[in-house]
């Protein structure tokens, strides 16, 4: 029958029986021990969040582009003529003539006063047309309660983000006041525009700062109560692609000769998704740096394995182990220590990624807590997204952080004069 112990190096088979023998001395094995937990717990924690932060940046993304748009072309003073000109222009290739984005739609943004009862919030107000505005945006997704389509043209209906019509008070059918700021002259003085619309919809993006702060009208009520005439705020433009949104912001403003201005999501968005990639960055360093004080725990157990050790590695020696086969088992029991922690770390670490959505909202049921308040955090619950090169990155970087922490004292104790170690013995 077929061994296969001897297929496979003796240096390999002693570095294994040293990593499971029971020593005299304990304290090595703990140390190997909290070495080895150490090592699971840093990997575990660089892959949990850097999963969150990745979920963070994705749900961001999605959430804010799901309002807003990945183009924006305005005019100067927030005024757009001819806006069905400027959409056909913008939605043409610059070459090949071939519609380049999904679609384009008008929009009025200006700010306004809702009240109802004694309650009062300021808020922003965007004039839409809702069968354009759902092909640019996911509001129409979004509704809780009601229809985007709801908002027609002269019936001056309303639809409210979830928040603040919570902060108002008010729900569908009920009717609520709404004031632009700019004024019209009487001869008591200039006094606000006052204008009531019935509330006909909420919507619920997930995101604080819509849902408590936006309000959405028909384009031609808004025209109307802010004196716009013919003229919209601008145009929003969705593109097939929305990582093309820069390239194409650029091509689309020197199409227009600079008569517009051109944003994209990238610009108005830039201080969020950066502040991710460098909070990712920051993290990485700082929970790499546990793994890397976990993994040169592995220093202090092959030091005192090799004192522990030194009679067996002369009785090695005096058999013909040559320096680089000591080197070698030392290295391998070292490498185990920080294989088998890099992989219990790996699999708990990727087994809450993927369950964290799960695990979260039960440790705030248990314990009556809540991690991420909606009114101070854009996104109120915790998101992950399992990136498996980040995955891959962390098994590589801890388990060479594991082989650098064995060099050393391997490299000791092929150095045991083996006339010295047994002199004693």
């Amino acid at each position: 029958m077929l061994n296969f112990k001897h297929l496979l190096p003796f240096e390999l088979l002693i570095g294994l029986r040293y990593t499971r023998a029971k020593r005299k001395n304990h304290f090595i094995s703990f140390i190997s021990f909290t070495s080895m937990i150490g090592i699971a717990l840093g990997v575990w924690a660089l892959i949990v969040v850097l999963s969150v932060m990745n979920g963070f940046q994705e749900e961001l993304r999605s959430r804010i582009l799901g309002v807003a748009s990945h183009i924006e072309i305005t005019g100067i003073n927030n005024q757009l003529s001819d806006w069905p000109a400027v959409a056909k222009l913008a939605m043409q290739a610059p070459t090949e003539g071939q519609a380049k984005g999904l679609a384009a739609a008008p929009y009025v943004m200006a700010q306004g006063m809702l009240s109802y009862s004694q309650a009062v919030q300021g808020t922003i107000v965007r004039g839409v047309l809702p069968v354009e505005e759902s092909r640019v945006s996911d509001l129409s997704q979004h509704m809780k309660v009601g229809h985007l389509e709801d908002l027609k043209s002269g019936e001056y209906n309303i639809v409210l983000g979830s928040d603040l019509a919570m902060l108002l008070g008010v729900t569908v059918g009920e009717k609520v006041v709404l004031m632009a700021p700019q004024g019209q002259f009487t001869p008591t003085g200039v006094v606000p525009r006052i204008k009531q619309f019935t509330v006909v919809g909420i919507f619920q993006i997930g995101m604080y700062e819509y849902d408590s702060g936006l309000a959405l009208i028909h384009l031609d009520d808004a025209a109307k109560l802010y004196r716009m005439g013919d003229q919209v705020s601008g145009v929003r433009l969705k593109l097939d692609d929305l990582f093309d949104a820069a390239e194409e912001s650029a091509l689309l403003s020197n199409r227009l000769n600079g008569a517009y201005f051109v944003t994209d999501w990238t610009q108005q968005h830039a201080n969020f998704f950066k502040a991710i990639q460098l909070e990712k960055r920051v993290m990485f360093i700082i929970l790499a740096l546990i793994v890397a004080v976990a993994a040169f725990n592995i220093v202090s157990t092959l030091v005192m394995a090799v004192t522990d050790k030194r009679a067996d590695i002369a009785i090695l020696r005096t058999f013909g182990a040559s320096p680089s086969s000591i080197l070698k088992i030392f290295i391998v029991q070292g490498a185990l220590i920080g294989m088998i922690g890099t992989i219990i770390g790996a699999v708990a670490g990727v087994l809450t990624a993927l369950n964290i959505e799960t695990i979260v909202p039960f440790i705030e049921r248990t314990f009556h807590v809540q991690f991420l308040a909606k009114d101070v955090y854009y996104i109120s619950d915790l998101p992950s997204k399992l990136i498996w090169s980040d995955v891959w990155t962390i098994l590589i970087l801890s388990f060479v952080l594991s082989l650098l922490a064995t060099l050393y004292p391997s490299y000791k104790a092929s150095r045991v004069n083996p006339a010295e170690a047994l002199r004693y013995e």
